[in-house]
């Protein structure tokens, strides 16, 4: 039996289904107006194809579950038919496209463990962890004691990713990386 959610159990992340599509609550706003019914402005993220709607819902309106399967699976490799990802229990592999994935092409790294959602049996879209550690491949030469400034310049990932850093760092160099809004969060330790 499927079960159904109303707009007052609204919070960032919930997997609903509406209109016979999954979509993921990104941003909701329960409002009473003075005068009038009670609504819920909700933003919503299509899980098939990514794309973002701004609803409205009336108080007490429900949805259904979209009944989605996670599973944490690794990283594999990618080739023509897209990015391959293997459930290391059961070694089952997917292949999901570039499209499904958005910016989180840029930040997968060989063997990286993923939360592979699936709708239907089909693989659908993948989280990533929020930060991830990587080399920087090139960049432009640091200057040594301009460490004070907020400056910044491109440096390329060992992924192709290009991410703003401060200008004292050098190829070579290991940085944290907010894989969300892809900037430069702090220099690390080689790891």
């Amino acid at each position: 039996m499927a079960s159904s959610f109303e707009t007052s159990d609204f919070r960032k992340g919930l997997k609903i289904l509406w209109d016979g599509i999954p979509w993921v609550v990104i941003d909701f706003q329960h409002v009473k107006p003075g005068k009038g019914n009670a609504f819920t402005r909700t933003r919503l993220k299509n899980l098939l194809t990514g794309s973002t709607q701004d609803v409205t819902f009336k108080s007490g309106e429900r949805m259904g579950d979209p009944e989605i399967e996670d599973k944490t699976m690794s990283f594999l490799y990618n080739d023509a038919e897209g990015y391959h990802f293997m459930d290391q229990r059961t070694y089952d592999q997917v292949a999901l496209s570039k499209d499904a994935l958005g910016d989180a092409v840029n930040f997968l790294l060989p063997e990286m463990q993923a939360n592979v959602m699936f709708y239907n049996g089909r693989a659908i879209n993948v989280d990533i962890p929020q930060h991830v550690v990587m080399k920087i491949t090139y960049c432009e030469p640091g200057v040594r004691g301009d460490t004070a400034t907020n400056v910044t310049k491109p440096a390329t990932l060992e992924t192709g990713a290009i991410v703003q850093v401060p200008i004292f760092l050098n190829a070579g160099d290991s940085v944290k990386v907010d894989t969300r809004t892809g900037e430069y969060l702090e220099r690390t330790a080689i790891g």
